[in-house]
């Protein structure tokens, strides 16, 4: 059994993430502040003994004896991290400062939850971990984006300069159980649309590309990237299959059987034209990692889990 702080637990991949840590034996600490986590998606763990929930915000140190540490606390949905844009900062880069320093008091090994946001809007296609990026630092994304990318950095110099035990993933697309109905997300937007029978809308012309993750298939990923040896990352967690917008509408429309039509917004700025992991690293350095559960199944559970929640 270890002892592991996941941080942002109460979230969509940190919920989903502190079940599978409890249901393979460990004790785990949930540490949420409720920004865009909810108790409804931890609360069947409370009962757990060997899990432990406390309110708290990863801006502000926090101590504690642990043996690992998954570092997932920042809103992730544009709806949310634009909100609030300087909180979304201050949560990816002091909530990395004080983990960092948390992990290096305490000797314990700590994954870094970024995202594939540092990519921007590529100019390389699938995205590979050698690539540097194409992001705008003064947008309305790059409260995040930037945000990730300087956590990045903390990591990589906590790691050579005092020898932190690090792990970095860059997260793409990812959809499942415990997403939030108003988070903003192109997956859950697009199946409570389909599911009250409303309009679905796409912002652009719905020819922009994403790969879409189902969470089972994450979580798969960052707890083989935890137990990885003689290697940081960071390293791609994603999809390789790529859909244009316009087709996961229609993929949606079709599963849920409803009478929604398309209907076409003005784009939203600095929205990348296309997203699209390379994974031949995790597959290489994850013992064969690669994504399980492709769109239709994936999209059918998140479909059946959102008709309960609504």
């Amino acid at each position: 059994m270890k002892k592991i702080l996941v941080t942002g637990g109460a979230g969509f991949i940190g919920s989903n993430l502190c079940k599978r840590l409890l249901d393979e034996g460990n004790e785990v600490i949930c540490l949420d502040n409720y920004f865009t986590g909810d108790k409804k998606n931890i609360i069947d763990l409370i009962g757990n003994p060997y899990f432990e929930l406390i309110r708290h915000d990863v801006s502000f140190p926090y101590y504690v004896e642990v043996d690992e540490i998954y570092n997932l606390a920042c809103p992730a949905s544009p709806i949310h991290y634009q909100h609030d844009p300087i909180s979304t900062v201050k949560t990816s880069v002091s909530g990395a400062i004080n983990m960092l320093g948390l992990a290096k008091r305490i000797n314990a090994r700590i994954l870094q939850a970024s995202t594939s946001e540092v990519y921007g809007d590529p100019n390389v296609h699938p995205q590979k971990e050698d690539y540097w990026g194409n992001v705008n630092p003064v947008g309305p994304r790059s409260c995040y984006d930037e945000g990730k990318r300087c956590a990045e950095t903390l990591f990589m110099d906590y790691h050579v300069q005092n020898k932190v035990d690090i792990k970095i993933i860059r997260i793409f697309n990812t959809y499942g159980p415990n997403m939030q109905p108003d988070d903003g997300r192109v997956v859950s937007n697009f199946i409570i649309q389909a599911l009250k029978g409303k309009d679905i809308t796409i912002h652009g012309d719905g020819k922009q590309t994403r790969s879409f993750q189902y969470i089972d298939d994450l979580i798969e990923g960052m707890i083989r990237m935890m137990k990885s040896e003689n290697f940081s990352g960071p390293v791609n967690i994603g999809n390789p299959n790529e859909f244009t917008i316009l087709e996961l509408a229609e993929k949606i429309i079709e599963l849920t059987e409803t009478k929604s039509v398309i209907k076409f917004l003005p784009p939203q700025i600095d929205d990348p034209k296309q997203r699209c992991p390379d994974i031949s690293l995790a597959n290489e350095k994850l013992n064969g990692w690669k994504p399980k559960v492709q769109l239709d199944e994936g999209l059918k559970k998140t479909i059946s889990y959102f008709e309960k929640r609504i």
